[in-house]
């Protein structure tokens, strides 16, 4: 049932729950949204110099009154609004209020562990892709299926979700975030290769995470020494070498005037 809300009396983040009380589907959900949120910051850096973004991991967008107040909201796995605050009066965000913020996000994304009718559900005010496309607007909405490996990404246009096809690296580019998104199959925090919905650049280049930068460095800053220590070698040696022609060009001047020849008149 709907609630009928009177002007200066909507809840905001604080008087609503922040859960609706259901277990995590599958152990690969919190890593999964972990893996996006770490990959993608240094992005959002640059697009938000001035850290106006928040990202939302498995939290509630809340669309309309219920009650409870819980039917009223989505909680996609993962979502980024550009332009908002990271908290609200000193406090970090429990859920997200549209009727608060007015700013839609720009992607949302689900984790399917089902058989993905849930994510594609389009029954008006009750099914999460029409609810996406006709309530909270978000202009990008992904779907991806974690057993079959695939995602699948719908762009608003015309306020209707088309579904878009991928590029020649199998990704699907988010212009307005300067990214890509697709599969990737590797280790993180796991100890076997899996598949993950991962992030790259515009140029196909895959966005490291915080471990994979901290590495990437390490092999950097080992490789430079090496190299350092390789350079360090190579001037000893000839230092060496060096000193092995001067001793012996010592040895034959000492000969040439035992024998009564001035070496400097051989010049």
């Amino acid at each position: 049932m709907v609630i009928e809300a009177k002007s200066l009396s909507l809840p905001d983040h604080t008087q609503l729950p922040e859960s609706d009380g259901t277990f995590v589907k599958n152990f690969q959900e919190h890593p999964q949204s972990i893996l996006l949120t770490d990959s993608i910051l240094p992005q959002l850096k640059e697009i938000h110099p001035d850290g106006q973004y928040c990202i939302g991991q498995d939290s509630g967008i809340y669309w309309r009154l219920t009650e409870p107040p819980e039917r009223g909201a989505e909680a996609p796995d993962w979502f980024y609004v550009p332009n908002v605050p990271p908290t609200l009066n000193g406090e970090l965000r429990r859920s997200y209020v549209l009727w608060k913020e007015l700013l839609a996000p720009l992607i949302v994304l689900e984790f399917v562990s089902g058989d993905g009718e849930e994510e594609r559900e389009r029954t008006p005010y009750e099914g999460k892709f029409w609810i996406y496309e006709n309530v909270i607007h978000a202009p990008y909405y992904g779907i991806y299926e974690v057993k079959k490996a695939s995602v699948e990404v719908y762009q608003l246009v015309g306020g209707r979700y088309e579904k878009m096809s991928p590029n020649s690296r199998g990704n699907y580019p988010i212009e307005p975030m300067g990214v890509e998104l697709g599969i990737w199959k590797g280790y993180f925090i796991t100890l076997e290769e899996i598949p993950w919905l991962r992030w790259w650049d515009s140029l196909g280049n895959l966005l490291p995470t915080g471990n994979e930068r901290a590495e990437a460095e390490s092999q950097r800053a080992e490789a430079e020494s090496q190299r350092a220590e390789a350079e360090s070698q190579r001037a000893e040696a000839e230092h060496q070498r060096a000193e092995i022609v001067e001793q012996e060009n010592a040895r034959l001047r000492k000969q040439l005037r035992a024998l009564g020849v001035d070496p400097d008149t051989l010049r």
